[in-house]
């Protein structure tokens, strides 16, 4: 999967699937634009990619903040003129049971998983308009999709995955006359910190590495025929 030269912008890069996507762009030859709100983990994993030869900048600032997004945007028009792939893997948890739900945790996983996802696809379809071209690929969850096992606690979390994954099929709809190509990935138990906090009961199924190895495929030519689906990832622990 050669991504010589792409420009790819991941967000919640600093730790997990973002982290490992960011690095396994870098090894196929794309420059990255590592986003997140934690300094020390971007220079970490920047630090990581440029070490084993990859191409990779942090750029500090909180998804669910209009004011940031539009910032980095603008970095990325200015320095590169261009943006090829996105890859959305921001996304926070909160367990709470739903009687108890506070407002304020409630909006703030709205606000990082789904507002932020759609502050960074908007930005990213008027650049890829102009260049009549792209790639987004966005992190939902099982947690979202009907039928699937769901967890008390979970309900933002779940409310925002499933908001996530309609918010991607409107736009691979509105993005097929630009060439832009959007798709989703749900995926079940990931070994990361998140999991861990959510639902230390579960058992991951894969890693972040193997999930960051789906996303990489999605986003090169080879996953040019999956705009608009939404990848549900069942796996056996």
């Amino acid at each position: 999967m050669n991504m010589n030269n792409k420009v790819a912008l991941i967000t919640g890069a600093g730790r997990g699937v973002g982290r490992a996507t960011a690095r396994l762009l870098a090894q196929a030859g794309a420059r990255v634009i590592l986003f997140s709100r934690t300094r020390a983990q971007l220079d970490e994993a920047v630090a990581e990619i440029t070490h084993n030869g990859g191409q990779a900048v942090a750029f500090v600032g909180d998804v669910s903040h209009e004011e940031d997004v539009q910032v980095l945007f603008q970095h990325i028009k200015d320095t590169y003129g261009r943006l090829d792939i996105l890859i959305n893997c921001a996304a926070i948890v909160a367990v709470k049971p739903f009687a108890e739900m506070e407002t304020a945790t409630w909006d703030q996983v709205i606000n990082i998983n789904l507002r932020g996802t759609f502050l960074c696809c908007r930005e990213a379809f008027r650049l890829m308009m102009e260049q009549q071209q792209g790639v987004i690929i966005n992190i939902s969850s099982l947690s979202g999709v009907k039928g699937v096992e769901k967890f008390p606690g979970m309900s933002a979390y779940n409310v925002s995955k499933s908001g996530i994954a309609g918010l991607t099929e409107i736009l691979a709809v509105e993005g097929k006359p630009h060439n832009i190509r959007v798709c989703a990935v749900s995926p079940g138990a990931v070994d990361t910190e998140m999991l861990r906090q959510a639902a230390p009961h579960l058992k991951a199924g894969m890693s972040a590495d193997e999930l960051a190895e789906i996303l990489v495929y999605l986003a090169s030519d080879s996953g040019r025929m999956f705009s608009g689906s939404n990848i549900e990832l069942f796996t056996n622990a």
